[in-house]
């Protein structure tokens, strides 16, 4: 195993514990770990961190609902919708420029968090 696979590997179980914390972690920390340490394409990053996420996210789920913090109905309203952006995402992100890709997510990953900060600065009501 290279080094750079070793840093991807770290990153990847940093992302599986950032989830556990924060419910976020998956696209977040995968998707770079993958395409800056591995060298998958933006696509074959985004990817292979779909299929990362949903064994994160059962895990998380399951261990979560343990505690009686998984929301089901919204869990399944938010499920059920959800296939429908995927399809549409996945054939735009097989249809635009690697460059555009890479930017969106950037541009994605600021606003989030500057949204985050925003929010944990707010003094409360």
């Amino acid at each position: 195993m290279s080094g750079d696979e070793v840093l991807a590997a770290l990153i990847c179980m940093a992302g599986g514990f950032t989830g556990g914390i924060v419910g976020v972690g998956g696209g977040v920390l995968f998707v770079p770990a993958l395409t800056i340490f591995i060298g998958l394409t933006q696509v074959e990053g985004e990817s292979t961190s779909l299929l990362m996420i949903v064994v994160v996210a059962l895990i998380g789920a399951f261990r979560q609902s343990s505690y009686g913090n998984v929301n089901v109905r919204n869990a399944v309203i938010i499920g059920a919708l959800s296939p429908l952006g995927v399809l549409i995402g996945v054939a735009i992100a097989n249809h635009v420029s690697e460059r555009l890709l890479q930017l969106s997510f950037a541009a994605l990953a600021l606003f989030i968090a500057y949204r985050l900060i925003r929010r944990a600065l707010a003094v409360p009501a």
